[in-house]
């Protein structure tokens, strides 16, 4: 049965390395940061191991070919819908079966589970365990004490999920016993297509590490048609699972979906100098005067930008747009004698698409020589 079993997998393996030879890798366009890779990871998916519709390696497939470096699939302990048509029920398995492929694309394979249970505490997502089977246990507490046991970082998911709280997101007694305990390391503040506003507070408020991440259960591509998966940005030293532990635990993220980044300013800020260069070296305006500067946006994201405070001596526009890959123009125009005198000009906005742990706008100031 054994010999057998392993001849299974190999061809499946097989299959799958045939049927990704004609696919194509989209880079995902976001800059690194002073002394960090950018990372673009997911870090909750599901898979036929409980109650995805996918084989574990579809999964590597998939986030190689839309550009991620990291994921990890965490098929359910407590809930296996398919169990009838599994051999025998091994939570290790969706791992063993994705690792030899994500070996060979590149994409770094993180192992993790998913403890399901009722509200309090709900679910929760258990990285880089080592033995997933030793999560089964009767008491949900006991199954968080195993996962740290086993060195795990553990995040809670979808905590304003209306299944589980439908009239109010609050956060429990026994969330505060699990990060007392130090379990509880994280907190989605996205998942799927919801944002929980609250998770951000507690994200800053109770010093927990914020993600983002797809919750995907159907491929991919009929999750999100035509749009990217939402995923969690990880700043690590390099890329491997080590450097991506220790970013977590450090709390080196920022949430990405839907055209909008939400983290720390400390990481913001170098994301966004980061992807743009003004590319007009010098304006020269003088009273009376207007004059074009070009700025240029290398990064996937349209960074939507309104002005927090007016310049003294010109003036520049309320809002603008810095699309994705494109290059604008952006009007400034002299309003005193002052402005001849200035040696740099300074343009004070905030970008709208990106908020802070606070919630509020990321502020930029764009400086051009005069």
């Amino acid at each position: 049965m054994s010999n057998l079993k392993s001849n299974v997998t190999s061809f499946l393996f097989f299959i799958s390395v045939l049927s990704v030879s004609a696919q194509s890798r989209t880079e995902i366009a976001i800059p690194d940061i002073p002394g960090y890779k950018t990372l673009k990871c997911d870090f909750h998916m599901h898979t036929i191991f409980s109650d995805g519709d996918v084989w574990p390696t579809i999964r590597v497939q998939e986030a190689w070919q839309e550009g991620l470096d990291a994921i990890a699939i965490t098929d359910h302990i407590e809930y296996l819908p398919h169990s009838q048509d599994l051999a025998e029920i091994d939570h290790n398995r969706a791992y063993e079966i994705a690792e030899p492929l994500a070996n060979q694309m590149g994409v770094v394979l993180i192992p993790g589970s998913e403890i399901t249970r009722k509200m309090p505490p709900g679910h929760l997502n258990a990285l880089f365990v080592t033995n997933a089977n030793l999560l089964e246990r009767e008491d949900w507490m006991d199954a968080c004490l195993e996962a740290k046991e086993q060195g795990a970082f553990v995040f809670w998911n979808h905590p304003g999920w209306k299944a589980q709280q439908p009239d109010s997101t609050l956060w429990w007694t026994e969330h505060t016993q699990l990060q007392e305990k130090g379990i509880l390391n994280g907190i989605e503040v996205y998942n799927e297509k919801e944002f929980y506003p609250e998770a951000l507070q507690w994200a800053k408020s109770k010093q927990l590490t914020l993600l983002c991440n797809s919750d995907v259960h159907a491929p991919i591509a009929m999750a999100y048609p035509g749009t990217h998966r939402p995923m969690t940005l990880v700043f690590a030293t390099e890329k491997s699972k080590g450097a991506i532990k220790q970013a977590l635990k450090d709390r080196r993220t920022v949430a990405y979906f839907d055209n909008q980044l939400v983290g720390s300013r400390q990481f913001l800020t170098p994301l966004f100098l980061g992807s743009i260069t003004i590319k007009t070296k010098q304006a020269g305006l003088e009273n009376h005067q207007l004059k074009k500067i070009m700025i240029h946006n290398s990064s996937d994201i349209d960074f939507h930008l309104k002005q927090r405070q007016p310049s003294i001596g010109f003036s520049y526009p309320d809002e603008i747009i810095l699309e994705a890959h494109r290059t604008v123009f952006l009007d400034l125009t002299g309003t005193s004698d002052e402005v001849k005198t200035m040696e740099r000009l300074q343009l004070f906005y905030e970008v709208t698409n990106l908020n802070m742990l606070s919630g509020k706008p990321l502020p930029v100031n764009l400086e051009v020589v005069n």
